[in-house]
């Protein structure tokens, strides 16, 4: 009986092979615990101020923003609604975003019914203001303002300024560091000498 001879050549081929399935294998399981480690949320990117470090829904397609991507910027954030006396100022808010904005402005409207003068629905709001007064400056989905119900960025702002809107078109200037805010109330129109004077102040500041 001939018995069977183990090649040394064989021997070779045998643990280049195994070799392989080991690599294979290896090769799959960090790519499954790279995968697993993946953040499902992006890190606060260095720079943003805790009062920008804010997710919310852009208004007119509910899809969510960071509020870090203005950071560097004076921010001006202004509690809207549609059916108020001062809903015409909207018209002075596009007008200064639209003046301002290549010198480091933006402004931020945040519809609210806290006053119940904003009665309509995100899109409803997203229309109205882009037929009615071209509203191109970012606008985010209804908000809760005032009382224990406000949202974070908005308590945030009454405790920088020692208020919370009292009306519809309360506006904070947020100064580019995020560490200091200047609050208007309702009555400040946005093209008014007093509320320019703060934004051109701010704007001039590194």
């Amino acid at each position: 009986m001939t018995l069977f001879t183990f090649k040394p050549w064989r021997l070779s081929a045998l643990l280049a092979c195994l070799a392989c399935l080991a690599s294979l294998a290896s090769l799959a399981l960090g790519s499954s615990g790279a995968w697993s480690a993946t953040p499902d949320t992006p890190a606060t990117p260095v720079g943003c101020s805790a009062l920008l470090q804010q997710n919310l829904l852009r208004l007119q397609d509910e899809k969510p923003q960071s509020l870090c991507q203005y950071s560097g910027k004076v921010v001006v954030v202004v509690n809207t609604a549609s059916f108020c006396g001062f809903t015409p100022q909207y018209q002075g808010l596009e007008a200064l975003y639209a003046k301002y904005k290549e010198r480091g402005l933006v402004v931020l409207g945040f519809p609210s019914n806290d006053f119940s003068q904003e009665t309509g629905s995100n899109k409803e709001i997203a229309d109205f203001c882009e037929n009615t007064f071209g509203v191109k400056f970012p606008m985010f989905t209804k908000t809760r303002v005032t009382g224990p119900e406000a949202s974070p960025l908005f308590k945030q702002l009454a405790d920088k300024t020692g208020t919370m809107p009292r009306w519809n078109f309360y506006k904070y200037v947020i100064a580019r560091d995020g560490a200091s805010v200047v609050s208007f109330n309702s009555l400040t129109d946005p093209t008014s000498h007093k509320f320019i004077n703060e934004i051109e102040k701010q704007l001039a500041r590194p």
